[in-house]
């Protein structure tokens, strides 16, 4: 990849372009906006393959990088809480989006989730054996690698603690979240991650998914299998089920251990990315709640 090549398919957001060169110009062409800043670590990761990507793929996307620091304006109007993080626009919408330096593999299933492909379809096909998607475990190695290549980057510190969430070791993530500085404590990927290893506390010696099924099967009353359920389900990839199980509590059984559906319920709205979800079930929890 030449840096021209790069350059044809990058540009800088600022504040006096972005209705032109983001939303009026997603309705021809997706643009993925890239929010960083020069001090930011996961960003010198981030970055430079994004703008191999966007060489590579050759303009079936434009990449828009906006400098956090120089346009404060355009990062409150996302509400970026963190970053690096990335918006795809489409349409002149947000279509999608994620927090944190993904892997190269990772990169190219989010964007062929959503239809963004080469224009060169044999160049798809190479890169997607190249680029096999990384395994969590390989994930924590090479973070651990870039720690202690670099010490002084929190924020590898952050994006260590949300790996080992997604592996299944929540003590060592609980380590590694507690061992951040102020200043990422309060990040907004800390907290979803918080929330997450609440819930994930919450499983500690419980039963297994079928026995908690079985046991709401026979009584629909069982309100502690319901809510371990529901758990459960949560953190095993079937969110709504997960949501549903809470909503049954709140609708029957309210003021059940101190009215504990309504905290899961928060607990989980803060550990979801799909806002679609999160806003039909904020809904649903308000109308039983009011």
């Amino acid at each position: 990849m030449s840096a021209t090549t790069a350059q044809a398919h990058t540009f800088e957001v600022r504040e006096d372009n972005f209705e032109a060169e983001v939303l009026q110009a997603s309705l021809t062409t997706p643009i993925l906006v890239d929010f960083w800043a020069t001090w930011c670590g996961p960003c010198k990761t981030l970055g430079p393959m994004l703008e191999k990507l966007a060489a590579e793929y050759n303009g079936a996307f434009r990449l828009g990088k906006v400098d956090v620091d120089k346009s404060q304006q355009l990062a409150g109007m996302f509400g970026i809480r963190s970053i690096p993080t990335v918006m795809l626009v489409k349409d002149g919408q947000i279509l999608d989006g994620f927090a944190g330096a993904l892997p190269e593999g990772q990169l190219r299933e989010f964007l062929s989730r959503h239809q963004v492909l080469p224009l060169d379809g044999a160049a798809l096909e190479d890169s997607t054996e190249a680029q096999a998607p990384e395994s969590p475990e390989e994930t924590i190695n090479r973070l651990q690698q870039a720690i202690a290549a670099a010490p002084d980057q929190a924020e590898l510190k952050l994006d260590l603690a949300l790996a080992l969430m997604r592996a299944g070791q929540a003590d060592a993530a609980q380590a590694e979240l507690t061992s951040l500085p102020a200043n990422l404590a309060t990040d907004g990927r800390a907290v979803r991650l918080r929330s997450q290893l609440d819930l994930a506390r919450a499983l500690q010696g419980a039963p297994s998914l079928p026995e908690l099924q079985q046991r709401v099967q026979a009584d629909g009353t069982d309100w502690a299998a319901r809510d371990l359920l529901g758990v459960r389900l949560l953190l095993e990839d079937d969110a709504a089920a997960g949501l549903d199980q809470f909503l049954a509590i709140l609708e029957r059984a309210r003021d059940w251990n101190e009215g504990q559906a309504k905290k899961r319920l928060l607990a989980a709205f803060a550990t979801l990315d799909d806002a679609e979800l999160v806003g039909r079930y904020r809904r649903r929890m308000a109308s039983l709640v009011f």
